[in-house]
């Protein structure tokens, strides 16, 4: 794929614009949020259809529980806040009024990650994956482009279920065409390789596809896949991928507990045992920056990628010669 770095879109915009328009399309759905419209870009909908909008203030836990409610009684609430806040502050609503009794409830987490940027730690929401993917009947996505995050929304819309989809703050990165359609069931391979497969999602995609095809000038196949739905995990495309490289890297902006690089090594583990190389944020909080300078220090750009998957297949290599 040729992926053009520079050639960006809101995906928080994406999101609000497809809501709005399911909002035409189903009178069932409405959308809380907890005093950030602005930026969740949920405005849209409210501007368009005010008495299904619902300003929760800073009341997440209410916001969860008020929604179970209405989920309840037939409606399909869409909930946004910023990732940390929509997942962090209210894990107790969620798993005991939401996911326990299966409500039809979808969470969107904006804000993901160590992009949010100069915010700092204290929004960065580097464990909310973790969080979500252990609660039964939950499920997990994480949309890389505005594409992908305009099917996913409309899946949702359409699908009962507790669902959390986590978003991006900065602009993504293009990269589906109108050909692209969601599938819940299964992970995409976006590029073939032979050498090592490099499982990721998100803002990460763009830049794992890039370093790839500077891999691939070295004469490193790096086989990379789009695993957008973190539960339910496609175990068969982990499967084949790891029987075809026997070297797996997972890439996240996440912490490296508990997210794609835990639910990967899980199936593994029990399935075919595998080398597996995690990649993303090891055990610690994030910090103040822009988020192209996160990118860089955290070795999740793809000149930093770039750099640490030839000095694992290096290091693989000269280990397989002793």
């Amino acid at each position: 794929m040729n992926i053009d770095i520079n050639k960006t879109s809101s995906i928080r915009k994406t999101f609000g614009k497809t809501l709005t328009e399911l909002g035409e399309l189903n009178d069932k759905i409405v959308v809380m949020d907890a005093d950030l419209a602005c930026s969740t870009q949920t405005k849209m909908f409210q501007d368009k259809y005010p008495d299904r909008f619902f300003d929760c203030g800073i009341a997440e836990q209410d916001m969860i529980a008020t929604a179970a409610g209405l989920a309840s009684e037939g409606k399909i609430p869409f909930v946004a806040s910023f990732a940390m806040f929509a997942t962090g502050r209210t894990y107790d609503q969620i798993r005991n009024a939401v996911c326990y009794p299966n409500f039809n409830v979808k969470i969107i987490g904006t804000h993901g990650g160590i992009t949010v940027g100069e915010d700092g730690a204290t929004h960065q929401a580097l464990e909310d994956i973790a969080l979500m993917r252990e609660i039964p009947h939950m499920t997990v996505i994480i949309p890389a482009d505005c594409r992908e995050c305009e099917e996913v929304i409309k899946y949702a819309s359409l699908h009962p279920g507790p669902m959390y989809i986590r978003l991006a703050r900065t602009n993504v990165v293009d990269i589906f065409d109108e050909s692209y359609h969601f599938n819940i069931h299964k992970a995409t391979v976006l590029k073939q390789g032979n050498d090592i497969s490099l499982l990721t999602n998100g803002e990460t995609l763009a830049q794992s596809l890039i370093a790839a095809e500077e891999l691939e000038k070295e004469g490193i196949s790096v086989e990379v896949i789009n695993v957008s739905v973190i539960k339910p995990l496609d175990v068969e495309t982990v499967i084949k991928t790891a029987r075809k490289t026997r070297l797996v890297l997972t890439v996240e902006n996440h912490s490296t507990i508990g997210g794609l690089g835990s639910a990967v090594c899980e199936v593994l583990a029990g399935k075919y045992p595998t080398k597996v190389y995690r990649i993303g944020i090891h055990d610690e909080f994030g910090q103040s920056g822009k988020a192209e300078e996160l990118l860089e220090y955290y070795g999740l750009d793809y000149k930093g990628l770039t750099k640490r998957i030839r000095t694992i297949y290096k290091n693989e290599k000269e280990q397989e010669n002793i």
